[in-house]
């Protein structure tokens, strides 16, 4: 059971044809910059990956809702409502072969589906190369290079790139940890507040069964530009057609 989460990467191989499998979580984040502090929960954070077409072809249709609490000289405030829909489709595109890796590419966009406080107004398209080598029997290295348009707070577009790094170890047959930087840089951002970010991640995953899979995830900013922390946690199910 592969899944794309708790991890910010990717994984590069799809569900397969006639499977369909369901990965949801709940994410705290808690951020103190200029004076804000910022408190948000994040859940079901629910993605359907679904095996159509090919082996190599995966529909992907994701759905959250949000809760951000602020607070600002003493001043608090609310939002909470649904966040833009998902959508995707992840495309296999070569297998590992010695040095060469296992490499899927995801078309994907946010839908203007959101309430007020959180849709970005705009269909925000994107791609994600994903990227992964298997080095041995229980560690493995994997990666993703993608550019998305984002939306900073004082309403203006722009193009966001990221880029991670992870590497992964099975600690027993049920059992797996990794750890992974990625960095999150945006291009021709007009907000002073939008500037790169770089974040530590780590987490675990346990396969309960054949089909069922608990994992979670802590994070932490490596500058003052970034999220101070977050914490998630989470599951994935499939089912075969």
């Amino acid at each position: 059971l592969v899944t794309d989460r708790p991890d910010f990467t990717e994984s590069s191989s799809t569900v397969g044809l006639g499977r369909v499998q369901l990965e949801m979580g709940y994410t705290f984040v808690e951020d103190d910059s200029a004076g804000t502090r910022t408190r948000t929960n994040v859940a079901p954070q629910a993605l359907f990956r679904i095996g159509m077409i090919a082996e190599w072809f995966e529909l992907r249709i994701g759905q959250t809702w949000v809760e951000e609490r602020t607070s600002t000289l003493g001043v608090r405030n609310t939002e909470s409502g649904a966040d833009d829909m998902y959508i995707g489709a992840k495309i296999a595109l070569t297998e590992q072969c010695c040095c060469w890796p296992e490499m899927a590419i995801i078309p994907q966009a946010l839908v203007p589906t959101g309430d007020d406080a959180f849709t970005n107004d705009q269909f925000m398209p994107g791609v994600n190369w994903v990227y992964s080598w298997e080095l041995n029997d229980c560690v493995s290295l994997a990666g993703s290079t993608q550019g998305n348009r984002a939306r900073d707070d004082s309403g203006e577009y722009y193009t966001e790139f990221a880029q991670s790094v992870a590497v992964g170890v099975g600690l027993t047959d049920r059992l797996g940890a990794y750890s992974e930087w990625y960095g999150l840089f945006p291009h021709s951002a007009n907000d002073p507040g939008a500037r790169p970010q770089h974040i530590f991640n780590g987490g675990f995953t346990d396969l309960l069964t054949n089909d069922i899979q608990f994992n979670g995830e802590a994070c932490v900013g490596l500058h003052l530009r970034s999220v101070d922390y977050l914490v998630g946690t989470g599951f994935a199910t499939r089912r075969y057609e």
